[in-house]
């Protein structure tokens, strides 16, 4: 395992936390209209979006698309492809997809042509009204992206 992968997963994790969410000013007693963000890195091939819908619960959509020429070959460590990950205001972890689950632990590769598109679903339910930022990461071990998005619960 090359010991650079962690580290910056590591990294990204702690940036993601010390950002802390910024304000906003939307509720949601109804389902919502879904809150996106998509990030352009010009140095990776890979187009993260992360869309969140807020209702009796919080739907998660996150897509990564092949946006290079070349297809790529995604490594995975062990079963785990992706995560969502929920912050309070405060940057604490509210909420995490993968807890309590369990995973395969042989690796897996997952290639990826031009233009082809990863997408993982979530939903999380009876969440206290406040506001939030969901954190969805992509568990490549060559190609990981992480995309955040704020959002708010209402009464």
């Amino acid at each position: 395992m090359n010991g650079s992968v962690p580290i910056t997963l590591l990294c990204s994790a702690a940036l993601a936390f010390a950002c802390g969410p910024r304000a906003r000013n939307e509720s949601a007693s109804t389902r919502s209209e879904p809150t996106r963000a998509v990030s352009v890195d010009p140095a990776s091939p890979l187009a993260p979006t992360l869309d969140v819908t807020v209702d009796e619960d919080v739907h998660f959509a996150f897509a990564v698309t092949n946006a290079g020429k070349k297809k790529l070959e995604l490594t995975f460590a062990d079963g785990r492809t992706h995560e969502f990950v929920v912050l309070d205001s405060l940057g604490r972890e509210v909420w995490r997809w993968s807890e309590g689950r369990i995973f395969t632990q042989s690796m897996q590769n997952k290639v990826l042509r031009t233009s082809d598109l990863l997408r993982y679903e979530d939903a999380w339910d009876a969440p206290a009204p406040g506001r939030y930022v969901a954190v969805a990461t992509l568990a490549s071990e060559n190609f990981p992206v992480t995309q955040r998005v704020e959002f708010t619960v209402g009464r």
